[in-house]
């Protein structure tokens, strides 16, 4: 198997435009796995070409890396329509894993990034999520990560590993507006923040937004390049003063 680099933006619009004309044709078709910045590329895509009939999923509602699936007018987009699989992998408790490890291990065998998911890591197991593809490589190939012995098997039990931990964050700001949530999120002036949105480093809901009134909504996703990223978890109740409550978490 073939390694290379990920996409490029004109290669992934490209690849992009390539399946909704297989989905206009009547076939669905799938790209990616693509990670949070080209997901929101994806989404900027689709309302210039106006085509709506599109999802984008991971394998959880979490999922940071996703698949682009564009469907034909007769067929929902829906999450069970998508080619990917579950792999469980096994190993002793007292083995030090880390997503570096599980992907630098995969990417050796000359697996292809844009064919890995999210991989979600705990003592004892990880589970990864993959096209469906290399599913079958990957359980012929694979019984060691590092040095450490591995067991693969197809499927995954609930609950999955849990793929974050947080820090809160909370504050009050004058409305809910890109610049004041950008400012309190990442502890910067409300003018640098302003800065940082002008200049394209802010992403909002995994796409670039340059409008720093552009408003906020409750779980909304937010990243500042440089600062982190975080979740946006209660917008409200307004102060005794008029101001605006906020509460929400940064990904640690």
């Amino acid at each position: 198997m073939e390694k290379r680099a990920g996409m490029d933006d004109a290669v992934l619009e490209a690849k992009l435009r390539d399946a909704v004309r297989i989905a206009e044709r009547g076939r669905p078709h799938f790209v990616g796995f693509l990670d949070e910045r080209q997901a929101g590329v994806a989404q900027t895509i689709m309302r210039r070409t106006g085509f709506s009939n599109y999802l984008l999923w991971g394998g959880y509602a979490e999922a940071e890396r996703v698949l682009f699936g564009a469907f034909p007018d007769y067929l929902e987009a829906c999450p069970e329509e998508f080619p990917l699989e579950t792999v469980t992998v096994s190993y002793r408790q007292c083995d030090s894993l880390t997503h570096r490890d599980f992907l630098g291990s995969l990417l050796s065998k000359g697996v292809v990034r844009e064919t890995i998911g999210d991989i979600l890591v705990e003592p004892g197991r990880a589970v990864l999520f993959a096209r469906a593809e290399v599913t079958d490589f990957l359980l012929q190939q694979t019984d060691k990560i590092g040095r450490v012995g591995v067991k693969l098997s197809r499927g995954a039990q609930e609950p999955l590993p849990v793929p974050h931990t947080f820090a809160p964050f909370s504050g009050v700001v004058a409305s809910a507006r890109l610049d004041c949530i950008a400012a309190l999120a990442a502890g910067v002036s409300r003018e640098k923040a302003a800065g940082l949105i002008s200049a394209g480093l802010v992403m909002l809901n995994h796409e670039v937004v340059t409008s720093v009134s552009t408003p906020v909504t409750e779980g909304a996703k937010l990243s500042v390049r440089g600062k982190g990223r975080y979740i946006l978890d209660r917008v409200g109740p307004l102060t005794k003063k008029g101001r605006l409550s906020i509460a929400g978490r940064k990904y640690i």
